[in-house]
Parts: C-alpha cells; structure tokens; sequence
C-alpha cells in the first residue's frame, strides 16, 4: 500500500514539493475482496504524486514520528541481522535506515513513485542498501510462506479504508511471517484529525468540521474538497480497533503504543525539535505515555507490536 503518515504539511510546503517524476500507474489490485471500498492504487499514487512524503519524516512534527518509530523498531525487531519486509515503505525512510542497522530490508509500495524514491534514496547508501524495493499490493504479498522475520505494516492499515482488505493485509503478513516473526503495524489514530484541527485553526472550516465528525463517528476519514492537506480517504483506528483487528488476523499481541505523545501538537515545533534539551522533553513524555490506555488516541499514530504464534 501506499505510505506512512498523517501530520499534513502546510499548502506552503506541498507547492515546494510538487513535481513530476516517474509513472502514476500502479500495479494490481489482487488479493482485495470483490467489493472492495478502499482506494485503489491509482487513487493513492495521485495523492502522493507531489512527492511531499519524501522529505515528511524530516520536517517539523515528522521528526518525532520518525524517531519515536525507530525507538520502537529498534525495541521490538529480532537481532541483526533480521530478513524484513517494509509493506507501504514509501520512499523508504525507515527501509534505508533498517538496511544501515545490518538488516536484510525488503520494501513494498503500491505507488510506483515511492518505489523509484526508495530505489533512489538506496543506492545513495551504498555501503548498506535495501535488499530490494518493488511495486505490489498490501493484500497479495509475492513472498513464501514463513520466510521474513519481520513486517512493518506502517501504511496498509489506514490505506485501506475496507476492514476486510485490512485483515487480508494483516492475514498475508502473517502468512509470510516466521513463527514467532514480528509484526508492527500502524494505525492513524481515531482523534489525529480533531487534534490536528484544533492546532492548524482548520477546524473553522465548515467542511472540515463535518470530515472531523464522520471521523470521530465512524473512522471513516473523507476528504471531498481535493486540499490535500485534509489528506485522502482513509481510516482512522480506535485503539481499541487496532487492537481487535490484529488479534482477529490470529497474532499474540505484545502492545499498542502512541507513537508521538502529545508532543506533535506543540506551537512552533521546530523550536523545540531543534534545542536539543526540549527535543528530549517531547521524547521522553512519548515514552512515559506510550501505553497509557486514556492517552493512546492522543498520538497522530498508534503502533500495533504483535508475534505469529508457533503452533
């Protein structure tokens, strides 16, 4: 599936980044249920065809994301050198910097784009590139059965908006799982965009309030006024939903952590992120917080660490 993350930049930043590179077509749509709702691939690849999540993970509140995730990777993946399997890897932020660890990474887009981003962003590295990146389809993995240690869901989960293709996408995980793989999913959190609209004043916005609302309803997130700093349609994950569709797709679960905190909401962000004492203050109250039950929501994302059982 497609990529990993929320936060939406400002229109500033979008214009910035707009620019035309590689194909926008996408691969198949095999492995979703036959009526499936959720995007397809074409829809994905547009929105992303401006390239902004290339540079998302290094730009104001991404940075937390960013390392709060591999705070938690590094917690919760097996031993280097671990066989993973970045699923919606993006442009790969994290398969790059997996690979630098001494990980064998493999990485999975359904935007072609972020695949030639990955690509790219690898061969930079030559020292430690990933393993290989490749266009393909959360829901239909081309890999054996039991044969990764690891795989990082960090975009299916909300991309796919149908919660059918949401277990295929976690059942194929675990099919190509080890026993006793890992699996660390993300959710965007049920609350991200009330919380995100408070911060950015669009919540003034009459259309945005009613997107909020259906939000808050249902997790249903839709956007019908093509400002795609009010992001795609996607899903919004309860806690408490990411949780039960993880132990439906038959894994042990280890936790659910809020990945950012509050930190993501604070005024003038970089000022913070760039003194390097309040850096350390926002990390540290994601750390304290990350398994506080009546906090989890307050996190723009909510990871899921889970284990194939041996049977």
């Amino acid at each position: 599936m497609g990529t990993q993350g929320y936060v939406p930049i400002s229109r500033k930043n979008l214009r910035q980044k707009t620019r035309k590179r590689g194909d926008s077509s996408t691969g198949t749509m095999m492995g979703r249920h036959a009526n499936s709702r959720s995007p397809k691939g074409e829809e994905i690849a547009e929105h992303y065809r401006s390239g902004y999540e290339e540079s998302r993970l290094n730009i104001a509140s991404g940075q937390l994301d960013r390392e709060r995730s591999r705070e938690l990777l590094k917690r919760f993946l097996p031993p280097v050198p671990a066989k993973i399997l970045d699923v919606g890897g993006g442009p790969g932020g994290h398969a790059c910097w997996l690979a630098e660890q001494g990980h064998e990474v493999h990485l999975v887009d359904i935007t072609p784009l972020h695949v030639e981003m990955a690509r790219e962003a690898s061969r930079r590295q030559p020292e430690a590139p990933i393993a290989s990146a490749n266009v393909g389809d959360a829901c239909s993995l081309p890999w054996k059965d039991e044969s990764l240690d690891a795989v990082l869901l960090f975009g299916p989960l909300y991309h796919l908006t149908d919660r059918q293709d949401r277990l295929q996408a976690l059942r194929e995980a675990y099919r190509v799982l080890k026993p006793g793989g890992v699996l660390l999913g993300v959710g965007i959190s049920r609350f991200a965009s009330t919380l995100d609209g408070l911060r950015r004043g669009v919540l003034k916005d009459p259309i945005f309030a009613e997107i909020v609302n259906e939000d808050l309803k249902t997790g249903q997130h839709r956007n019908p006024t093509g400002r795609q700093d009010y992001f795609m349609d996607t899903f919004f994950h309860h806690p408490d939903e990411l949780r039960s569709e993880t132990s439906e797709a038959d894994y042990r679960i280890t936790g659910i952590f809020g990945v950012e905190g509050p930190g993501w909401l604070v005024h003038e962000f970089d000022e913070w992120w760039n003194n390097p004492e309040h850096r350390e203050r926002l990390m540290q109250l994601a750390r304290i917080l990350e398994t506080e039950p009546s906090l989890l929501g307050l996190s723009a994302h909510v990871m899921v660490v889970a284990n194939k059982v041996f049977r």
